[in-house]
C-alpha cells in the first residue's frame, strides 16, 4: 500500500476489538477503535473523511447500534465501505444494512475480514470520482 488506510472499527467486547485491531494492523491497516455507539458517532461526525472504511459490530448494548452508526456514516459520506459483524443479526441486513455493505456472520476468519475490507476500499477507490487536476501541462 503506498498510503495509510485508515478503518474505524467499532465493537463492545474490549478483547474482540484488540483482536480485530490486530489482524488489521497486520493486513497493512490503521486502525481507529470505538467501543460504543456513541464513542462511534462522535468520531464519524468529527472527522468522516479520514475513514477509507467502517467496521461495526450490530449489536453494541445501549445506545446507537451497527446499523444507525453505518446510516449516520453514509449520510455524510455516500460511497464509504462498511462492514457489519454479527452473531444473530444477518437476517436483518437485507432490511437495515446500507447498500452496497457486508455482513459477517460471527465467528469468522480473520483472513476474511481483511479479505472483504481489501474487496471494499480496492472498489470504493475504482468508483471515486477523479481528484482535480493540480499544476500546468504548459
Amino acid at each position: 500500500m503506498t498510503s495509510t488506510v485508515t478503518i474505524l472499527v467499532v465493537e463492545d467486547e474490549p478483547l474482540i476489538l484488540d483482536v480485530l485491531q490486530a489482524v488489521l494492523t497486520d493486513g497493512g491497516y490503521e486502525v481507529v477503535k470505538a467501543q460504543d455507539g456513541a464513542a462511534a458517532l462522535a468520531v464519524i461526525e468529527a472527522d468522516v473523511a479520514r475513514f477509507r472504511a467502517i467496521i461495526t459490530d450490530v449489536r453494541l448494548g445501549s445506545g446507537p447500534d451497527g446499523w444507525a452508526i453505518a446510516a449516520r456514516a453514509r449520510e455524510i459520506a455516500p460511497h464509504l465501505p462498511v462492514v457489519y459483524m454479527t452473531g444473530d443479526s444477518t437476517h436483518e441486513w437485507a432490511s437495515k444494512g446500507v447498500p452496497g455493505s457486508v455482513v459477517l456472520s460471527k465467528p469468522f476468519a480473520p483472513a476474511q475480514l481483511v479479505t472483504t475490507v481489501s474487496t471494499l476500499v480496492t472498489e470504493a477507490d475504482q468508483h471515486a470520482p477523479p481528484a482535480p487536476e493540480t499544476g500546468s501541462n504548459l
